[in-house]
């Protein structure tokens, strides 16, 4: 269950707040009361509530806004179980003061804002000694590993525990508590307006990730990066098993780079079946892999795992994406250089551009690389046999075809490109890996000079398609995930 938190500092706004979220299937809210502005009208928010009510009166130091003394506060919350509120959250060092009464279950809570400490089974016993029905622990999250010892802490815990981790590193806890067996988990009214860092809106759990439907049968997919708030993989994703009726779900894990070797041993503790892998983790997943594809042998790089039994097993499925991209504009190929004689420019040299690089030198193109960081450029060019170009003279190369691999002019930087559009030629293949925006500028300048394009949704949704064949075995509802993403940037649908 999901337990929607409102903060607001009216009477009317969290009645009405109250009310719509009811109509759109919320059974279980949160009233902030430390959000609310004036004295507190009890009768107001409680009698005609049309869901339980957790009522939470929080303090400054313990993230909440209630500045007018701990005597008024704690007055507040003893005539809130009077009321006859459903739940009472209590601070763990006030929960001895605060007398059952009722029917009104007690929730004792403990926030660390600062770190998700060591000694949470000791604190969860001590929380234990005060007459809870429930125990809330939330903590920030400063290493995915933080998640694992939560959620084992909910697994483990006699009592009904809800336990997760704030920040975005700590997001996966939000989504998997309940697999774990807390009772409920926290989401927000609205993503921009969230009351926890790293909270989710309760339309994010619902539309993308389903959370209702994730029980202990749920199997566990996601996409590995850091930063990965930015994704739209777990919308894309999580929409084709929706559509497919497949019992799984797929979430955003962040991971700092000093940490993946652990967050790969974590992903068993924690049921992990299948990764998509991102920025910055391409190049050095391979090292934890068991066996690995073709394309990733060659490239250095890849973005998919499976965990097997056994083994660790990883796929390039940039490289096939790339390809079936590009020839959807260039026409299906014949021989086995398709692109002899054609002079290839690749601004970039992370994973991505090595597969797409390699894919067009093995298919006869002459390859160019360039990018900003050149040593990345020359350790490319090196591993593949191609050449360098230095960046500053990029626009003499004169390809034929061009492929930005660099994030210049993905949002919020959309009046920013690479090349200069000028230089372009007709008819030339320009190739934009970015998908947000779709329309990047350098699309847009490519489209007026007369050049056949490819932008970042294609390869996209490709690679995307690819993986959840590996995934699941079944074949992707390819339209499903192409106007998911779409809608989620802001493009009309096809």
């Amino acid at each position: 269950m999901i337990c929607v938190s409102i903060g607001r500092g009216r009477h009317k706004q969290v009645i009405a707040e109250h009310r719509h979220l009811v109509e759109q299937g919320a059974k279980l809210v949160e009233i902030r009361l430390d959000y609310i502005r004036r004295a507190v009208d009890l009768k107001r928010l409680l009698d005609h509530r049309p869901c339980p009510v957790i009522a939470t009166c929080r303090r400054e130091r313990d993230g909440g806004k209630w500045v007018d003394g701990e005597e008024k506060r704690l007055m507040l919350i003893r005539s809130v179980i009077a009321n006859g509120v459903d739940y009472v959250d209590l601070e763990e060092d006030i929960a001895d003061q605060i007398p059952r009464f009722g029917k009104t279950k007690r929730i004792v809570s403990y926030h660390n804002f600062n770190e998700t400490p060591e000694d949470l089974e000791s604190i969860h016993a001590r929380m234990a000694q005060l007459d809870p029905d429930v125990i809330k622990i939330t903590t920030m999250a400063h290493h995915p590993h933080d998640n694992v010892r939560v959620l084992g802490l909910v697994k483990s815990a006699t009592i009904p525990t809800v336990g997760m981790c704030m920040g975005d590193i700590g997001t996966p806890s939000r989504l998997l508590c309940g697999r774990a067996g807390s009772p409920f988990t926290y989401a927000t009214f609205h993503a921009e307006r969230t009351l926890a860092p790293g909270q989710l809106s309760y339309r994010q759990m619902v539309d993308i990730y389903n959370y209702d439907l994730i029980n202990a049968e749920t199997e566990i997919y996601g996409v590995v990066a850091d930063p990965v708030g930015h994704s739209l993989s777990p919308l894309i994703h999580n929409a084709a098993f929706r559509e497919l009726g497949m019992n799984k779900v797929y979430i955003p894990f962040r991971v700092p780079p000093e940490d993946l070797g652990l967050f790969m041993g974590d992903c068993r503790e924690l049921g992990v079946k299948g990764l998509s892998v991102t920025i910055p983790h391409k190049e050095d997943m391979v090292r934890f892999l068991d066996k690995i594809d073709e394309s990733t042998s060659r490239v250095g790089a890849t973005n998919t795992v499976l965990f097997g039994e056994d083994e660790l097993r990883g796929y390039n499925t940039d490289l096939p994406a790339a390809m079936d991209s590009i020839y959807r504009v260039y026409g299906q190929p014949e021989g086995d250089n398709p692109f002899g004689g054609k002079v290839a420019l690749m601004l970039g040299a992370g994973g991505v551009a090595k597969a797409i690089a390699y894919g067009l030198k093995i298919r006869g193109a002459e390859v160019f690389v360039t990018a900003r960081n050149e040593t990345r450029a020359t350790n490319l060019a090196e591993r593949l046999d191609i050449r360098t170009i230095a960046w500053k003279d990029r626009v003499s190369a004169k390809p034929q075809i061009l492929i930005n691999a660099t994030p210049v002019g993905m949002h919020p930087n959309v009046n920013l490109s690479p090349y200069d559009g000028r230089k372009l030629e007709r008819g030339s293949i320009v190739f934009d890996v970015i998908y947000n925006p779709e329309q990047t500028l350098l699309i847009k300048e490519a489209k007026k000079v007369g050049c056949r394009v490819i932008t970042g949704v294609d390869m996209f949704v490709q690679q995307a398609a690819l993986q959840f064949k590996h995934f699941t075995g079944e074949d992707a509802p390819i339209e499903v995930m192409r106007n998911a993403v779409r809608q989620a940037i802001g493009a009309a649908k096809i």
